[in-house]
């Protein structure tokens, strides 16, 4: 444990100029007396640290030292493709690692590339939680994690609809959508005896064994490729109802924000051409005729829905309460 802290404080060192001792036990999470003894005994094994005494003191490495404990460990490799989302990486347990990875490779940078880190996240910041939602990491999250960079196979049982399940499964990655965590995983013996590739929310499962062997990677597995197929898979599972409807041409613009896309792309590339008056009709499959009340209520009067006629008719009951409301000044 010391020795991981004195390599961090050297390399924190070699990426600064200089820093004092609240700055180094802020970044190394110990005391300043700890600092001090920690920078003497790198002194005495021969690396040039200096304290430069007064109010505005602090240590540095004098001479032009370089360390050469520059290598990234494979796991230091993979967190640091990851060091633009902290809270993903905090999540599964990789922060340590991640800051390991960024530290060295500061270090490795001439001095004139020494604040590449620094402007770098002034600039660019990845929010993955969807608006409006207090995400909550599953608590089993980050042995999950260590499974899939490991490909070690786990034993997991999950909640499906009233009761649990238990699998074997080999888990290939993870998928941060929304806020939520998925786990793509194999399962080697399914219920029909092949095996097959499924996707699980990690919120859901009770418990996790990760002690299993390691399996074999297909290496032609496309983890973007697989979950793009599922998600749109899943889109159009969950429309069971159509509806018929003439857009403006602000309606056909805006249809896609306020239906889901896929929907929307169907409906407009099988659509009508424009009519004299430069409105499409579309066929629009959707969820239920309450979901597409809600979502086409959006459009205003850039939409009229043609059928079925009980949501025609809700549409006409709207208008004319919204009539009666505004007729009054």
């Amino acid at each position: 444990m010391r020795a991981a802290r004195l390599i961090k404080m050297v390399l924190l060192l070699q990426s600064r100029p200089s820093m004092t001792a609240a700055e180094l036990a802020r970044e190394l999470e110990v005391s300043e007396r700890t600092v001090t003894r920690d920078a003497q005994a790198l002194s005495e094994a021969g690396v040039p640290v200096y304290a430069d005494r007064g109010r505005a003191g602090g240590y540095r490495l004098i001479g032009g030292y370089r360390t050469r404990l520059t290598g990234l460990a494979r796991s230091e490799a993979e967190a640091l493709f990851l060091s633009g989302v902290p809270g993903a990486l905090r999540e599964m347990g990789w922060e340590d690692a991640a800051c390991a990875a960024r530290l060295k490779v500061s270090a490795a940078l001439s001095p004139s590339l020494g604040d590449a880190s620094r402007t770098a996240s002034q600039r660019f910041h990845l929010d993955a939680p969807s608006w409006f939602a207090e995400p909550k990491t599953p608590e089993l999250l980050p042995a999950v994690a260590d499974a899939v960079w490991d490909d070690r196979r786990i034993v997991a049982r999950y909640r499906r609809g009233d009761g649990e399940v238990g699998r074997e499964l080999e888990p290939y990655g993870l998928v941060l959508k929304a806020g939520v965590w998925y786990l793509c995983a194999r399962v080697p013996r399914a219920d029909d005896g092949t095996a097959s590739f499924r996707t699980y929310r990690i919120d859901r499962f009770l418990s996790v064994d990760a002690g299993g062997d390691r399996f074999t990677r297909d290496e032609e597995f496309d983890l973007p490729a697989y979950w793009d197929g599922q998600t749109e898979r899943f889109a159009r599972s969950i429309l069971h109802a159509e509806v018929v409807v003439r857009l403006s041409a602000e309606g056909v613009r805006r249809l896609p924000h306020v239906v889901d896309p896929v929907s929307a792309r169907d409906a407009l590339t099988a659509g009508d051409t424009p009519d004299e008056h430069g409105r499409t009709t579309v066929t629009l499959r959707v969820e239920s005729e309450n979901v597409a009340h809600a979502q086409l209520t959006g459009l205003g009067p850039e939409a009229e829905v043609l059928a079925p006629e009980s949501l025609r008719e809700r549409f006409a009951g709207d208008a004319r309460r919204l009539a009666g409301l505004y007729a009054t000044p």
